[in-house]
């Protein structure tokens, strides 16, 4: 720690951003770089806390108050050294994440936290500008050959590990692109492609292998799979989307989150989307019902569409603005936040329960109804109870359902393994895995959120090392690789 009284004297600084008036007109990332001498103002914030709950808020067990005083120091060498002995993939992290490492910093008992998701980018970022991160294929390579089915943040991570075990890794993707989320689900306007594909460049430099277009279960059979390589890490994602069965749900206009999302990205790649099949929010009343990640997602996008309303509709109550009694430091604060794409505009509401969806003669969705509702605590169950003469309609000539993820996406892939091979799945329909990050199948292990349900970035990268250590030792006896989590 090279200033010990830096978080004193200096205050927190928010990210730059590029203006909101320039920004709705183009995809590109909405973030400015960092100044130097800012960013290590910033860095120099990170207290000597004695024990850094910032380690124990990062699922990765980042390295966070190592690099924060190098970045200070000037010293972004061993700063990019110390940020990569943890993480693959940083420059994902630090785009995406929502940091709950800033969540459960000792500085925000009483202050606003170190700015660490801002360095951690600008230290990546910086890594690739000055050269300093190359390709790095193993020295020498073993026998065995593992198939990562899916392409995300799990599945690249246990393939970039276990590839530098020396196995021969090839990934399977079903879609045309590599990146799974990464590539189709995350708007460009927060994490450019060219980001990604510098990463993906890397990893074939490095010995990994991609296929594209490979459905396991319908273009390859699992049984093939299965005795083509020497162990399968199953790491597709939950991919099935909550749905909203309420009346009139049926209606043209109403889609899923992520079709709307995957669509405007594969245009932004420069794939030639017809309009009959595109999802436009062009001067349309758009609403978005979830008031998470996906759904400001879907806010940003719609903006740049030219949407000529935007409203999002969350069921839970507003946050407060600081953290409530039952929310104490160092849990992740439940707070009322505001991200860039709601800077651009658009309403929030909350308390709303969707009642149903009216149409007009040709079937299109015309109008929302729904109530406001109230929280109700009975023991420790949850209620939302609806507030009498509270009942109102909207607008709607598009709705984006942006509820979450209840799991994988059955298919093939699953139900054959399911009934050929006795695969476990859990109560709630996720891959269940032991200790060793295997499936009841032996040789074949998951990670992220197949197995773990709808989570964060950050829980991926860091379930995809642990099962790559895992499926080291099942190749091999030992390992070398980290240590996995618990």
């Amino acid at each position: 720690m090279g200033k010990p009284t830096g978080f004193i004297e200096i205050h927190r600084k928010k990210h730059p951003t590029r203006p909101v008036g320039e920004r709705l007109h183009d995809w590109r990332e909405v973030y400015l770089p960092y100044a130097t001498a800012d960013l290590r103002e910033q860095g120099a914030r990170c207290m000597d806390c004695g024990v850094p709950f910032c380690h124990e808020g990062c699922p990765l067990g980042n390295l966070i108050p190592d690099w924060n005083d190098l970045v200070y120091r000037d010293l972004w060498r061993p700063a990019i050294d110390r940020l990569h002995a943890t993480n693959n993939f940083p420059e994902f992290t630090g785009r995406l994440c929502p940091a709950p490492c800033e969540g459960s910093c000792v500085l925000g008992i009483n202050d606003d936290p170190v700015t660490i998701k801002a360095v951690e980018v600008s230290i990546i970022d910086r890594a690739f500008q000055e050269g300093w991160v190359s390709p790095q294929p193993p020295t020498a390579r073993t026998s065995k050959t593992v198939a990562v089915v899916g392409s995300g943040p799990a599945g690249l991570a246990a393939a970039d590990q276990l590839n530098r075990a020396g196995h021969t890794v090839t990934v399977l993707e079903k879609s045309d692109r590599i990146g799974g989320l990464l590539r189709y689900g995350i708007p460009e306007f927060k994490m450019e492609k060219a980001v990604l594909d510098r990463r993906l460049a890397l990893l074939e430099a490095e010995g990994v292998v991609f296929r594209t277009g490979v459905n396991v279960g319908i273009d390859l059979p699992v049984d093939r799979l299965r005795a083509d390589y020497d162990a399968i890490l199953l790491a597709a994602g939950a991919g099935q989307p909550r749905d909203l069965r309420v009346p009139g749900r049926d209606l043209e206009g109403i889609h899923f989150a992520m079709d709307y999302l995957t669509l405007q990205n594969r245009r932004n790649e420069g794939d030639t989307i017809p309009d009959v099949q595109f999802i436009s929010a062009h001067d349309r009343h758009v609403i978005i019902i979830g008031g998470g990640d996906t759904g400001a997602d879907c806010l940003g996008t719609a903006h740049r569409q030219g949407a000529r309303s935007v409203t999002q509709l969350e069921l839970m109550p507003i946050p407060p603005e600081t953290r409530a009694a039952n929310n104490p430091w160092p849990q992740w604060p439940h707070i009322f936040r505001v991200s860039p794409a709601h800077e651009e505009g658009g309403e929030r509401l909350y308390s709303i329960n969707t009642q149903h969806f009216s149409g007009d003669a040709s079937g299109r969705v015309k109008a929302l109804h729904a109530v406001k509702v109230a929280m109700i605590r009975t023991g420790g169950r949850v209620s939302f109870e609806p507030v009498h003469g509270s009942e109102f309609e909207i607008p709607a000539e598009l709705v984006l359902l942006a509820m979450g993820f209840v799991g994988p996406e059955r298919g093939p892939l699953v139900d054959d393994l399911v009934a050929g091979a006795g695969l476990t799945l859990t109560d709630r329909g996720n891959v269940w895995r032991d200790a060793r990050w295997m499936t009841s199948v032996p040789g074949v292990f998951t990670a992220g959120d197949m197995q773990r349900g709808q989570s964060l970035i950050v829980w991926a990268i860091a379930e995809g090392r642990s099962a790559a250590r895992g499926i080291d030792q099942f190749l091999m006896g030992e390992s070398h690789l980290p240590a996995p989590l618990s």
